[in-house]
This record gives structure tokens, C-alpha cells and sequence, in this order.
């Protein structure tokens, strides 16, 4: 028997979306912290001195006053802004994005080489062996049961035999190693035939 079970496309797909999430995130963030929250920071401190020149001026009560918004209407019209008035961003709070940012941004790159470390792994039957995604070599006929119980929801089954007097399990993942099914058909195939030869 030889069979070569590969990373599937349907967990590359899964992976890569979930390193594409992340990387968009981390992304957003970093716009945020170095480009977008400091011109906002910097527009907050023109509408202050603009709002503290007309409170001090009699001109305004208070940051409410119509005067106020007015007055930062008609800059923001000069100086091409945006007319809603800017958010406070304190160095605090830049900081914080750009801090988040990073960080995302590092784990959607280990991500990203833990999707391309596991493209270099896979299952393998070779003769009467399987090769598993560990490197652990187990023989055809020393499985002795098939354990089924997370292969409905994850397509996940376990090929139990025993070495050294313990039990061990061998993973066989079809959802992520595509030909892995046809490994626990032929595992199987030989557990019934034993069966049968010793009935």
C-alpha cells in the first residue's frame, strides 16, 4: 500500500483566512496608531486653541457653544479637514494602537510560518508502515481498533495499537491530511479480517 496524505485545501483555506484576519487587524491598527490617530491628535489640539481663543474672548461659553462649531467649520473648510469635530488621542492611546498593532502583527506572521512548517509534513503508508505526521512508524497490522468518536464533527480518527505494553494512538486527520481515509479503510479492512480468521 502506498499512500501520501498532503495538507488539504480545505484546512490551507481555513488557516489562511484565519493568518489574512489577523494581518488585517494588526494592519487597521497600525494605520490607526501612525497615521490616522496622530493627525486626529493634531486637528483636536487646533480645535482646542481655536475653542479656548473664543471662551477666553467672551465669544463662547463653553466647547457646546454654536460659535465653537462654527469657528471649527470654517477651519476645517481651509485647511480641507474632515467638519466633524476630532476625538481626543492622547500619546496614551497612540501608543496602545500601535502597541496591539505590533502584536498582531507578530502572531499573523508566526501564523503564517506555522501554515507554511506544516505544509512540510504529511501522512504516509508505505508497504504494510504508517508514517505519521510526527514521524512515529507504525505497522498496518498492530492496529488493533479504530476510535471514530471525533470523526463526524472533525473528519479526526485514531488508529489504536500498542507498543512497549502501553496503548498509543496514531492521528490520522483527513480534514488536514487529505488521504488520510484511505489509510483507516485499509486499517480497518485488516482488523475485520483478523477478526474473521480468529472467530
Amino acid at each position: 500500500m502506498e499512500v501520501v496524505a498532503r495538507i488539504s485545501t480545505q484546512w490551507r483555506r481555513r488557516m489562511l483566512f484565519m493568518f489574512f484576519m489577523i494581518f488585517g487587524i494588526a494592519a487597521w491598527f497600525l494605520y490607526d496608531g501612525y497615521i490616522l490617530w496622530p493627525d486626529e491628535a493634531q486637528r483636536h489640539a487646533e480645535y482646542l486653541k481655536i475653542k479656548d481663543t473664543l471662551i477666553e474672548a467672551g465669544d463662547a461659553v463653553d466647547e457646546e457653544s454654536t460659535s465653537v462649531r462654527l469657528a471649527w467649520e470654517r477651519h476645517a473648510r481651509e485647511m480641507n479637514y474632515k467638519r466633524i469635530i476630532p476625538k481626543e488621542r492622547t500619546d496614551g492611546d497612540i501608543k496602545e494602537q500601535r502597541v496591539i498593532g505590533w502584536t498582531m502583527m507578530i502572531v499573523a506572521l508566526l501564523h503564517g510560518v506555522w501554515i507554511a512548517w506544516n505544509h512540510t509534513l504529511q501522512v504516509r503508508a508505505e508497504g504494510d508502515v504508517v508514517i505519521g505526521a510526527s514521524g512515529q512508524r507504525v505497522e498496518l497490522d498492530s492496529i488493533t481498533a479504530i476510535d471514530r468518536k471525533k470523526w463526524k464533527d472533525k473528519s479526526i480518527a485514531y488508529g489504536i495499537y500498542e507498543e512497549g505494553g502501553k496503548q498509543r494512538r496514531l492521528c490520522l486527520d483527513e480534514h488536514k491530511f487529505k488521504g488520510c481515509e484511505t489509510i483507516i479503510i485499509e486499517a480497518d479492512r485488516r482488523i475485520k479480517a483478523r477478526a474473521e480468521q480468529n472467530a
